[in-house]
Formats: C-alpha cells, sequence, structure tokens
C-alpha cells in the first residue's frame, strides 16, 4: 500500500534530509561535522556573488552556526579530497566519488573551447598539459603568461571574455581532464591534472544507466522526498532518463512511491529518509542554497514564492539586491535583503519582508539569526533599513539585544576579524 503523507510530514521529511530540522549543535563546529554535513547535501553550488559571503560557505553556516569556513578550504585542496569541482547544479563542489559518473551526465558544449579551430585548439591543450604535467598548479592567467601566449581578447562576449588560454582551460575542465586544485583569495581557480587532485580515482568505463542510478539516489537522498523533476534537477541530469532510473531505484528498493496530500504529482520518498516528530531548526538560506535549488518544490513544500532579482533592474526589485530566506522551525518566513559592509563593520539588512501567518516571534528569532551571522563575519554591528513590513519590528528586536544561547566564537576564520561581542543597532534617521 502506497503511503500517504500530509505536507508537514513532506516538509519535515525534507528539512531531515538537508540538515535543517534541528537546532544547531553548541560548542565549536569540527571539521568532521563540516564533512558529515557535505555528504549529507552531495554537493554545494559556487557563484562568485561575495555579497555576504561567498555562497559554498553559506550552507554551511546555515546548518552548523559559526564555523571556521578554513575548513572547506582544506577539504578541497589537500588531498585526499573530501570535496572537488565540477559541473553539477551548475558549478559546484561534488563528492569526489560523484566525478566519473558526472562526466557521463554533464554536458556543456556552451563551455570552453566551442568554435575555435580545431588545429589552433589541439596545440594549446598539447602545451597546457605539458605545463600541467611538470609544474605546479596555476591560474589562466599565470598559464598565459608561461605559455607567452599574447591575444586581445574579445570585447562583445559578456561576463566571459575569455582568451584562447581560459577557453581551453574550462574545456578540459569540462571533458574531466584537468581540475582545480584550490581557488586563489581572489578565487580564481588553479588547475592542475585531474590524477593529481583525485589520484585515488582510476579512470574506467561506466555503466550509463548504473551512473545514473547513482546520481538520483544521491539527490533523493539529499532531498528524501520528491518527483523525479526535483531528483533530476539537483545533479542537473536529464528529465527522461531520470523517470526510468526512479522506476529502477523503486525495484531496486531504494524509493518509495508515497502520496502527499494535496500534490498532483508521482512523488517518491528514499527508503533511509527520516520523519522527526518536529522540525527546530533557524536558518537563513543562501539564493543558491540546495533547499531552494528546485522552485516549484519550493513553492510546493512551503507556499514560498522566490526568484533571485540580482539581475534585475533596481527599480523593478520586489524585496531587494541578494535577498536570503528566512527558515523558522518547519516554515520560511520571511526574506531579508543581506550586505556585509566590511569597510564599516556592519551586517546591513537592506529590507525585511514577513511572509503570510509568519509567527509572533519571526523579528525576534531573524535578529538572533543576524547577530550570529554577524559575529561569523567578523562584523560589529546589524543594522536594519526601513524597508519592508517586517523591518520595524525586526528593527526594535536588534535593539533589544536578543542573543541567541547556541552562539560562539571560533577564531581563525578568513571571514572574521578580531571575534568579540556584536553590537546590535537600529538605523539612524
Amino acid at each position: 500500500m502506497t503511503a500517504s503523507l500530509s505536507l508537514s510530514q513532506a516538509r519535515r521529511i525534507a528539512l531531515a534530509a538537508q540538515g535543517l530540522a534541528k537546532v544547531r549543535p553548541a560548542g565549536s563546529v569540527t571539521s568532521r561535522a563540516v564533512g558529515r554535513t557535505f555528504a549529507q547535501l552531495q554537493l554545494v553550488q559556487i557563484d562568485s556573488v561575495n555579497v555576504v559571503a561567498r555562497s559554498h560557505y553559506l550552507p554551511f553556516f546555515s546548518r552548523l552556526g559559526n564555523y571556521d569556513p578554513l575548513i572547506l578550504q582544506s577539504m578541497a585542496s589537500r588531498n585526499p579530497r573530501k570535496m572537488m569541482e565540477y559541473w553539477a547544479h551548475e558549478a559546484s563542489f561534488i563528492r569526489p566519488e560523484h566525478f566519473q559518473d558526472l562526466l557521463v551526465w554533464q554536458k556543456r558544449a556552451w563551455v570552453g573551447a566551442h568554435g575555435l579551430d580545431p588545429a589552433v585548439r589541439q596545440d594549446m591543450e598539447d602545451r597546457i598539459l605539458d605545463a600541467l604535467t611538470v609544474g605546479r598548479p596555476m591560474t589562466a592567467s599565470e598559464l598565459t603568461v608561461k605559455l607567452g601566449h599574447d591575444e586581445d581578447p574579445e570585447r562583445d562576449n559578456w561576463g566571459w571574455n575569455w582568451n584562447i588560454v581560459k577557453r581551453v582551460l574550462e574545456h578540459l575542465f569540462e571533458e574531466g581532464r584537468i581540475s582545480a586544485a584550490s581557488r586563489t583569495s581572489q578565487f580564481e581557480r588553479k588547475y592542475a591534472l585531474t590524477s593529481r587532485v583525485i589520484p585515488h580515482v582510476t579512470p574506467s568505463a561506466v555503466d550509463a544507466e548504473a551512473s545514473l542510478d547513482r546520481l538520483m539516489e544521491a539527490a533523493a537522498q539529499a532531498h528524501g522526498i520528491g518527483t523525479v523533476r526535483c531528483f533530476s534537477d539537483y545533479f542537473r541530469t536529464p528529465l527522461k532518463a531520470g523517470a526510468g532510473s526512479v522506476q529502477r531505484l523503486v525495484r531496486a528498493g531504494r524509493l518509495e512511491p508515497v502520496v502527499v496530500r494535496g500534490w498532483d504529482r508521482e512523488t517518491y520518498k528514499h527508503v533511509d529518509a527520516k520523519l522527526p516528530r518536529q522540525a527546530a531548526g533557524r536558518a537563513l538560506l543562501s539564493p543558491f542554497d540546495s533547499l531552494v535549488f528546485e522552485r516549484r518544490r519550493l513553492e510546493e513544500l512551503f507556499g514560498f514564492h522566490y526568484r533571485i532579482e540580482i539581475y534585475t533592474p533596481a527599480a523593478k526589485r520586489r524585496f531587494g539586491y541578494y535577498v536570503l530566506p528566512f527558515l523558522l522551525r518547519d516554515a520560511i518566513v520571511a526574506r531579508v535583503d543581506l550586505k556585509a559592509d566590511r569597510a564599516s563593520g556592519q551586517l546591513l539588512a537592506r529590507s525585511a519582508f514577513g511572509e503570510m501567518n509568519a509567527p509572533v516571534d519571526t523579528a525576534v528569532e531573524l535578529a538572533q539569526e543576524l547577530r550570529l551571522m554577524a559575529t561569523w563575519l567578523g562584523l560589529q554591528e546589524v543594522v536594519v533599513w526601513p524597508v519592508g513590513d517586517l523591518a520595524g519590528a525586526l528593527s526594535e528586536a536588534v535593539a533589544k539585544g536578543h542573543a541567541a544561547p547556541e552562539e560562539c566564537v571560533q577564531p581563525g576564520s578568513p571571514l572574521r576579524g578580531e571575534p568579540g561581542n556584536v553590537a546590535l543597532v537600529s538605523p539612524v534617521d
């Protein structure tokens, strides 16, 4: 008999699978805890936007609180690596065991050396691979100098304008022949041969169906519950092939069909998914957090309509430039436009909007979360601008200085300055 679940139960399954159902652990956050969180998420999306912090740092803060991002740098840059870069749900840090499976299913023809003369491309490939075989990991600019390449890059290709070295590097990266050994402080990739980045992974022929099944099951574990579309979207694998994979996983006993009351789509739950009796978490979620990847899923689960407005002209934005949803217990109850103003030492809440039926403690809980984020970022103040229907209550809660009991300071993070108490203030008119 197919199990029938309420929407509340489906929410709690999804939150538990994403590591967002529990109160954060007290005390210092260990590298083991960060590793467990990454294993649970399977991937974190990378984005160059740094309005608050690099996007791949934020999901760990959401789930663990005040942790040291140097742990992530170590996981991604030292052998044996616990995470590596590749295409998944956009550019992402992935678990190395998924790398060969993603090579089969990630096809991004618009990246890299598309359109180059084949002879030019082959010559540049050979020169790059020779340089990386005998030398240290290098950025695209370092390799350009190393190879003595001189080129006036195009200026009409918005957002990219790569020279031939960079285009061929991205092509080799897409093919899996080279990888990112680390990132510079300017967030540039330092490229190396993949065999040096993950020497324990031996290239081998991979069965395409089995490969997809592994990715789809990993996505189902990360989601806990969802549709074929949800699971396919997680690693950006093809939807039609994903439908066949789900049926194979059902037959293998790894997924089970369920009915979520009020939903009209076929839904599946991973057999290991947990259903907690209640959800007690609290988190500000990055616009690139895996809980909010699939917008239809987000709206069906939480009744929360969300769009990133970074590329929307300022006059047409509804909520702000870099808006983070605020999760409280089992609901997304507010959204806040944040900016870390490092020059002034302030975390700016440039707007704050509550959702319909947000609980009465929303402003107080959000103030506590902002204080924790400011501490993590090494900022001294939280400043609330008078924009949005929640701004007044949030400003008052901030001014009262409510403190969250789990807050603690961990020194050594590149994101923070001298640790200490954070003064919570309301804006001056």
